[in-house]
């Protein structure tokens, strides 16, 4: 079994130190493992595989409430894979209403970018038309933002 220290386990999972101490602290990961001459944490591989899948809900906006479930629940296996399911996909919903959001932010930029690139070329035909289609956004953008 590897033993790893908390700057490889960081390096690993691409999480800082300080959010690795406190996830052992508020028990969503370990306890981990101390070594015995020198007390510093030693991180195995099960530490890790528990590590990299926070990381990655972290990295997808999961809250902490959410990964506590989301640990439970692994940890119990088949018996909550339909309650793992529903958390995953309500995230995954989050998520696809943030991409939303998102394009109707890229497709505002673009259309502005374009009226200033046809104001700067002077180009009214250009313009107006940029023109027409930044309002027709303006819409959705305003949505977005409430």
């Amino acid at each position: 079994m590897t033993r790893m220290t908390i700057q490889e386990a960081s390096r690993q999972s691409g999480l800082p130190e300080p959010t690795l101490r406190y996830y052992e602290e508020v028990g969503l990961v370990g306890p981990i493992a101390r070594d015995e001459s020198s007390g510093h944490r030693r991180y195995s591989d099960h530490d890790l595989d528990t590590i990299q899948a926070l990381a990655c809900l972290r990295a997808m906006g999961v809250g902490i409430d959410d990964m506590r479930t989301y640990q439970a629940n692994r940890a119990l296996g088949q018996a909550r894979a339909g309650e793992q399911r529903d958390l995953l996909l309500r995230h995954a919903a989050r998520v696809e209403q943030e991409l939303e959001t998102l394009r109707v932010h890229l497709d505002y930029l673009r259309s502005k970018a374009d009226l200033w690139d046809a104001r700067d070329r002077a180009d009214a035909a250009a313009e107006a038309e940029a023109h027409l289609r930044v309002e027709a956004i303006l819409p959705d953008l305003q949505a977005a933002l409430r």
